[in-house]
């Protein structure tokens, strides 16, 4: 019996660009006590970071497989499929690595085998949607002699930055100064510019504030202004927006305000209505805020955004957006009616009115989601870092 221990030192949550890096521990978990018999053997172990795709058949017509270009012996239980299993279609990997090659272990003896890759920056995000997902994962193969490989995978969550892809590692060692005595780490430098450069940027497109007036009205006239700051966020921000009612000549009874997300499927993979299709277009609710405001001359509201949530993004199949969606309940009646008279010749009790016709109408205003840090991402929402596998 061999144990297999796949840990990542610094969290399940990347940034697409970055250096993955997982320490691969090995061990006969036997006592040291036990006779050199126990020992135990692997023939090879490898690695490989892979995307699985996967569409509801309800939702997405997507065209058939190519059936010209088939998977290399798919049934062989000794040939390394690291999507193996898996529903779906892989549509994205990375070259497989080999750890390590004929290891033998004694009684108590460990090893432990480093593996570091950059995440392909052209992939799409992390995304459990409605319609479809995108799931990445760590996955290693180990297989004993004349046995079938036994696989261990290792989820992970990859945020996506655009803008990115076009962005070259600065090329700067005739200026800097270098020590032949020193070993120069390339790829750890070019991880840390690259999270540096997109802190940056997320710093810069979200930091920017400015008054955003918006005039809310319906058929009747005007209901309020509606006021925000920005309209570009980071997870794990707060949506903020403030609500004037005193201007308006609606009286308005309630609103309610949902921060969501828009998912939809791209207009050549939606399936049609009337083939037993679903609408191609879904709408989840991450944060909600309702008010009574009768009588409410300003009020404001905070919406949190998930930091388990997926920023916006495009791929040739699905768009995901996010909005603030608004709901308004108004009178239609004036709003003076609605209160109780001001002079009273003698002291007398006042009810309001028991029924109240009512018209809604709703709104929404596109917002910008991009992602955030991926260590704050990693504290704030953990996720497994250690995976574990007996052979």
């Amino acid at each position: 019996m061999i144990e297999v221990v796949a840990e990542l030192s610094r969290g399940p949550v990347f940034l697409a660009g970055e250096a993955l890096e997982c320490v691969v521990t090995v061990t006969n978990p036997l006592p040291p006590t036990a006779t050199s018999a126990s020992s135990e053997a692997l023939a090879w172990a490898s690695a490989q970071i892979h995307c699985q795709f996967h569409a509801s058949e309800s939702r997405v017509a997507l065209p058939p497989p190519d059936s010209s270009q088939p998977d290399v012996q798919p049934d062989s239980q000794t040939v390394f499929l690291p999507h193996r299993g898996e529903r779906g279609q892989c549509i994205l990997s990375t070259p497989p690595k080999i750890l390590f090659c004929d290891l033998r272990l004694d009684p108590g003896e460990s090893k432990s085998y480093s593996y570091s890759e950059v995440l392909p920056i052209e992939g799409p995000p992390s995304f459990r949607g409605q319609s479809v997902k995108y799931v990445y994962k760590l996955t290693i193969g180990c297989q004993r002699v004349n046995s079938p490989i036994t696989l261990l995978r290792v989820p992970l969550r990859v945020l996506v930055l655009t803008g990115l892809q076009d962005v070259r590692f600065p090329q700067d060692e005739a200026v800097a100064p270098s020590s032949p005595f020193l070993e120069e780490d390339e790829g750890g430098k070019k991880d840390s510019w690259l999270a540096e450069l997109a802190g940056e940027r997320l710093m810069a497109a979200t930091s920017c504030r400015s008054l955003h007036l918006y005039n809310i009205s319906d058929g009747r006239g005007k209901v309020g202004t509606f006021g925000i700051f920005k309209s570009v966020y980071r997870l794990g921000e707060d949506v903020v927006g403030t609500l004037n009612l005193g201007e308006g000549t609606v009286a308005c009874l309630q609103f309610s305000v949902s921060l969501q997300t828009e998912e939809r499927v791209q207009p050549e993979y939606q399936r049609r209505r009337g083939a037993g299709g679903v609408p191609s277009v879904s709408h989840v609710t991450h944060a909600r805020h309702q008010e009574s405001c009768l009588h409410t001359t300003r009020t404001s509201f905070s919406l949190p955004i998930p930091l388990s949530s997926t920023p916006g993004f495009c791929t040739a199949i699905v768009s995901l957006k996010w909005r603030l969606h608004f709901e308004f309940v108004t009178s239609r009646e004036p709003g003076l009616l609605l209160l109780p008279p001001v002079e009273q010749p003698e002291p007398a009790t006042w009810t309001g009115p028991e029924q109240v016709p009512v018209d809604t109408f709703s709104w929404d205003l596109p917002i910008k989601v991009l992602p955030t840090s991926p260590t704050l991402a990693s504290y704030a929402a953990p996720g497994p870092s250690t995976s574990t596998i007996t052979i």
